[in-house]
């Protein structure tokens, strides 16, 4: 399969002509998906768990089997250990609110990576401004990677939680996670993993990596808008208590307490967004049905490309790796001496779309030097004539600002 052909899936990439370079913000939908939405809501949309009757029983059936598809997918050993939610940062909070609350205590740590998107970061803060504690941060080296000395000098015997990325939204640099777990893990701490840029490009599998939590977005991997996971190893959801309550998440109400429903419903309040779970169970099927081993191939050739470009334009700043295999499908950039924004804007007006800001990561660029970037994220249906769109368009912009700034 090539991206030419793939791309003509995605009934958004045949019908506008502008060329789409922000998959990290969100993925296009293949007509698979929206079929698969599309008949729910047409042919047996329905309350699950609520009724006795067989239309909510079906939706209670493919509600149900999308859990247990998204158990398979990520290889959990438990499909109650799934938990749906309306994204990652709803994950996220869930885990710091009902885990971290918790345990979290006065003179314990934190830590996170300096690559932590908002909202696996401003929950931490709360967290351990409410509980006394200390959030530290691993930051990184010259190439933009977490060396081993800086992750063995901040995880501590104090180490209570630790968040990370997976792959950085902003320079798209693949974390060693698997070190980090294995070596929190020795400390006593638990690893609160953040997929929500990996999981899209490539396998993953929480009994391998052995991380406590991951949290991730349907809308980043082709699923539409609005639906998320959370994973959580079954015998710390059991003992946490659950931070949204109402319908379907309770056993017995009384009039002065309550007793809790089990996994997973315990953490599912109130009606959930079936259509969303059944787009997510969609789209499993369709990256399946690729392969990670087409998808990485099709991306490596196209981002490899893409940075070969953008490295020839000598009024271009480029924040990415120089190790190329430690690298995913995110180029950030900066056109020297011209704000973001009007560089994005001027794409825009020549056909090319790609993100400007600071990507929920203003601790990162603020690390950086940096007070925002453009954003450049290709997934597999993206091809070497995007990039030369891109390349085009970043030329005119230069054109536009040349005799205002110096490089």
């Amino acid at each position: 399969m090539t991206a030419e052909e793939l791309k003509k899936d995605f009934p958004l990439l045949q019908n506008r002509k502008e060329t789409y370079l922000d998959s990290g913000a969100t993925t296009q939908k293949p007509i698979q998906v929206i079929e698969a939405v599309n008949e729910y809501y047409k042919k047996y949309n329905a309350n699950p768990h609520r009724g006795a009757y067989s239309l909510s029983i079906e939706a209670t059936e493919a509600y149900e089997n999308v859990r247990a598809k998204v158990a398979k997918f990520i290889n959990a050993r438990y499909s109650e250990e799934i938990i749906f939610s309306k994204n990652a940062t709803e994950s996220l909070n869930l885990v710091a609110y009902s885990y971290g609350m918790e345990n979290v205590n006065s003179g314990d740590e934190v830590v996170i990576s300096i690559m932590e998107h908002h909202a696996n970061l401003v929950p931490w803060q709360h967290v351990t401004k409410t509980k006394g504690a200390e959030l530290k941060y691993m930051y990184m080296n010259s190439e933009y990677e977490l060396s081993d000395e800086e992750i063995e000098s901040k995880i501590t015997d104090k180490t209570k939680v630790v968040g990370i990325v997976h792959i950085s939204n902003v320079l798209g640099t693949i974390n060693n996670v698997k070190k980090i777990i294995n070596y929190a893990h020795k400390k006593g701490a638990i690893v609160v993993l953040d997929v929500s840029q990996s999981i899209q490009h490539m396998k993953i599998d929480v009994q391998e990596l052995d991380a406590d939590f991951v949290a991730f977005s349907g809308h980043k991997m082709l699923a539409p808008l609005g639906i998320g996971v959370l994973y959580g190893k079954r015998e710390l959801l059991n003992k946490m208590n659950p931070f949204l309550m109402g319908g379907d998440m309770i056993e017995y109400v009384y009039e002065q307490n309550t007793t809790f429903a089990p996994l997973p419903n315990k953490f599912e309040a109130g009606t959930q967004n079936v259509g969303g779970v059944i787009g997510l169970g969609a789209a499993i099927d369709y990256i399946e049905k690729i392969g990670y081993d087409t998808i990485q191939r099709l991306e490596k050739e196209v981002v490899s490309y893409a940075i070969d470009e953008l490295s020839k334009l000598d009024f271009m700043d480029l924040y990415v790796t120089p190790n190329r295999e430690n690298h995913s499908g995110v180029i950030s950039f900066n056109i020297k001496g011209v704000h973001p924004h009007d560089v994005a804007s001027i794409l825009d007006a020549n056909g090319v779309c790609v993100r400007s800001g600071n990507h929920c990561a203003q601790p990162l660029l603020r690390f950086m030097g940096l007070d925002s970037t453009c954003r450049a994220s290709f997934y597999f249906y993206n091809t070497k004539e995007d990039v030369d769109k891109l390349v085009a368009a970043l030329n005119k912009a230069y054109d536009m600002f040349k005799k205002y700034v110096q490089k």
